[in-house]
């Protein structure tokens, strides 16, 4: 069978964290870590060395850490706030990538105990070929036509 190309540009996830554990959530070295192995764990090319970055603002809630790790196909971040034991964290590739297995060691590695997640389709305009879908369907009316559709 003749295959069409169509498909949005990439996955995108976003997870927001509750319950979890404040001392992690505060671990300069844990964040790095993460950033450091999350490129390989999703099999994704890891293209710079992670930044982290501790934010000390007036109010101790707001407090906590940031990081993102580029990967050539886009970027995984997190954003820590100890105080709140919350984190919020992202997987943007253009190739698909296992975003459970994503979730689970974020789980893990910060003690998550509850979680929302969504996965976005980015770009859905991206790969849009009128002439690629004026082909299809005309294969799938000539498929009906002669009976093969059924």
């Amino acid at each position: 069978m003749e295959q069409f190309p169509y498909s949005a540009f990439g996955p995108h996830l976003t997870l927001d964290g509750y319950g979890a554990d404040p001392l992690a959530l505060a671990n300069l070295d844990k964040i790095y870590s993460f950033l450091e192995e999350a490129p390989d764990l999703i099999q994704m090319t890891k293209i710079m060395p992670p930044y982290v970055f501790k934010y000390k603002g007036p109010k101790p809630e707001d407090r906590g850490i940031s990081g993102f790790v580029l990967i050539a196909e886009s970027h995984i971040c997190i954003h820590t706030f100890p105080e709140r034991s919350y984190l919020s964290a992202d997987a943007f590739s253009c190739r698909d990538f296992n975003y459970q297995v994503l979730i689970d060691d974020l789980v893990r590695r910060f003690r998550i105990r509850r979680f929302e997640h969504n996965l976005f389709d980015r770009g859905l305009e991206w790969g849009k070929d009128a002439g690629v879908a004026r082909r299809l369907i005309q294969r799938e009316r000539r498929l009906k036509a002669c009976g093969e559709g059924r």
